[in-house]
């Protein structure tokens, strides 16, 4: 008995005396703010919570500009995170950053995951897959863009509330009897180069750039001011003369006039949704892109926004396992749906759409499944989507440019030539800049 005891007391002192396992932590930074920032950490916890061996610690590192520049910094001081939040533009950028990023598809087929594209939603995948097949980055946050419009307001304006505008002529004609009702701002938009360029040449199956977008490689040059641009911009001025476009700034400037019931109708990303549902005191819809009829092809599919995961290199093998471990957590068709649901961003898998499909979302909340809708379409060249180096330097020059219209400075045509010849120099110097 005493023998017994004093090996039971050996034993335990051993185990209190032995180094706790430590966990393995994944650093993630971010760009997500207020509801969309509970979301990630929601992410995270659920994640850490389901297993015990890596720990994701999600960081918000500034908007989508500042966190690029923070990690290239942290990369040449050797201090990069795991995980780097990147939004589209910056895709080519990170593409080329040689040496720099792992690709996803390497990181899960590491791990022992398996990749299948046929599970993604085509525009999806397609957009962060290299030519070769390989996922590059993961998507954690994809999005589109929508028609919001305020139901309450069409009801005043005498026009039918579950019929929203399919097509741009259709459209100016609802803004005119809505300005007529009272309306001070009909129509408006935010992220106004993607809305209104961007998506809006996908959408009409037209190039916005040559090499099928950039998908072709670096030599890709802007094709944005053909007659059907010019047409469309030339258009919305018009619009803006009579009082029935309303420019409201730069980036996500748009969506608050429609959040406080000031704007009648307000192009903008499908993410908008859970921001609308909790605060809007009104009653809203949600309707695919509008269109001109008279374009062959129209409508394709629209062009994909918000951003997507990627890997940094130089971590050891031990964190790029707990990486994918967190990644293949993520692609789980139950959380895909959850997230969707709560945030309005695209289920980035197909299964996780159609158990939303199932479960009855849809219908009791009309509309959002356009965002889905517009992108379950299978893609063509010119409309995969656009990857173009130096492009938030583009589209900061697009902003001024189509700005010199809204305020009568420029015609459309002369805006978007300008816009071409400016945008092509950056192209130039990134192709000069990538040359192997």
């Amino acid at each position: 008995m005493k023998l017994s005891t004093k090996l039971s007391v050996a034993a335990l002192s051993a185990l209190l005396l032995a180094p706790v396992q430590a966990q393995t932590e994944i650093q993630w930074w971010h760009s997500m703010t207020a509801g969309l920032n509970d979301w990630v950490i929601d992410l995270a916890n659920d994640f850490n919570a389901s297993q015990k061996e890596f720990k994701v610690i999600p960081t918000y590192k500034g908007t989508y500009d500042e966190s690029m520049t923070a990690s290239i910094a942290a990369f040449r001081a050797g201090n990069a995170p795991h995980i780097l939040q990147v939004f589209e533009v910056g895709t080519a950028t990170m593409m080329a950053a040689k040496g720099a990023i792992v690709p996803v598809g390497k990181v899960l087929s590491d791990a022992g995951y398996k990749f299948d594209a046929k599970a993604y939603i085509p525009a999806v995948v397609g957009f962060y897959t290299a030519p070769n097949g390989q996922m590059l980055s993961y998507p954690l946050n994809s999005s589109t863009t929508v028609l919001n419009y305020n139901k309450d307001m069409f009801r005043k304006a005498g026009l039918d509330p579950n019929k929203p505008p399919q097509t741009w002529p259709e459209l100016v004609l609802a803004a005119a009897k809505l300005k007529a009702s009272g309306v001070s701002c009909p129509f408006t938009t935010s992220w106004q180069t993607w809305t209104q360029l961007e998506s809006f040449s996908t959408w009409h199956n037209t190039l916005f750039a040559t090499q099928n977008n950039g998908f072709g490689g670096t030599s890709a040059r802007l094709a944005f001011n053909s007659p059907l641009h010019v047409r469309h911009i030339e258009n919305l001025a018009n619009m803006s003369k009579q009082g029935l476009f309303h420019y409201r700034g730069r980036g996500n400037k748009g969506d608050a006039p429609f959040y406080s019931g000031e704007c009648a109708m307000a192009t903008a990303s499908s993410s908008t949704y859970a921001t609308i549902k909790k605060n809007a005191k009104f009653d809203f819809g949600i309707a695919p892109l509008p269109y001109y009829p008279d374009v062959a092809g129209t409508p394709q599919n629209t062009v994909i926004g918000g951003a997507s995961l990627w890997v940094m290199s130089g971590k050891k093998a031990a964190e790029y396992k707990g990486v994918a471990a967190f990644f293949n957590h993520l692609t789980s068709a139950e959380i895909q749906a959850k997230s969707h649901q709560r945030t309005g961003y695209l289920p980035i898998t197909l299964a996780s759409f159609q158990m939303t499909e199932k479960s009855g979302f849809y219908k009791e909340n009309p509309g959002t499944d356009t965002a889905v809708n517009q992108m379950i379409r299978k893609t063509t060249d010119k409309s995969r989507g656009i990857r173009l180096g130096n492009f938030v330097q583009i589209r900061a020059i697009m902003e001024e440019e189509l700005e010199q219209v809204w305020a009568g400075k420029k015609s459309a045509q002369e805006a978007l030539d300008t816009a071409v010849k400016r945008g092509n120099e950056q192209l130039e110097r990134f192709e000069k800049a990538n040359k192997s």
